[in-house]
């Protein structure tokens, strides 16, 4: 286990407490709001269906092509545009992943433009990458396409591939190759405190969470090695 100096509340403060399960009902939405608040976390992120949302104190973030990302990217940006009009303030797209894995990164690019250019430059940009499927150069060639397309945020995963979710290894690669010029969401298969403080010290600078309380549980009020 790294050392670490993360205290519960500078985690919380990087969680986007989630809710994307098919099955999710307004009433589970709203626990999830309840609990988002308790735990002093940053954002929830709901799927786009569940907006408009209350929220108060909490960032509303919503996906956007999920999880496939295999929808036009004209659909996807009439998406983002409408969740936006719903109240979103962050937007996590998902890019076309068999485009990156073939490295057809132009296509790549035009789908992250436009998103960006439906939604304005005001809302947070969040481009999911699925980097358990790429290859270490396409994660990093992605990185760089969404940098110039105007992205906030690089993320590693939808947290709904076969492939898997968020690793070290990806989240370092990543935050080598934007440099601290985009922040880095690691999302996907992080259950624990030792998850969490794994890939905070890969470099990510926001964690996708379902189970933001059992991970914040594992962390002290005051910094300290988590062991």
């Amino acid at each position: 286990m790294p050392d670490t100096t993360f205290s519960r509340s500078h985690v919380a403060s990087m969680i986007d407490h989630t809710l994307l399960k098919p099955e999710a009902s307004a009433a589970d939405v709203q626990a999830l709001v309840d609990e988002a608040r308790e735990l002093g976390v940053y954002a929830v992120c709901v799927s786009p269906s569940m907006l408009p949302l209350r929220a108060e104190g909490v960032a509303i973030a919503t996906v956007v092509g999920f999880p496939s990302g295999k929808h036009h990217s004209l659909i996807k940006g009439a998406e983002a545009r409408l969740a936006v009009e719903q109240g979103a303030r962050e937007v996590d797209m998902v890019i076309d992943v068999g485009a990156a894995a073939a490295g057809d990164y132009n296509a790549v690019l035009a789908d992250i433009l436009t998103v960006r250019e439906a939604i304005g430059f005001d809302v947070v940009l969040k481009v999911i990458i699925e980097s358990a499927v790429l290859s270490d150069e396409a994660i990093v060639e992605v990185c760089r396409v969404a940098e110039k397309a105007g992205a906030n945020f690089v993320k590693t995963s939808t947290g709904f591939h076969p492939a898997g979710g968020a690793s070290e290894h990806a989240v370092r690669i990543m935050a080598e190759t934007v440099g601290g010029r985009l922040g880095i969401k690691a999302s996907g298969g992080i259950r624990t405190a030792e998850d969490a403080a794994r890939m905070l010290e890969a470099g990510a600078t926001r964690l996708g969470l379902s189970g933001s309380r059992a991970v914040l549980d594992g962390f002290p009020d005051r910094p300290s090695r988590i062991s």
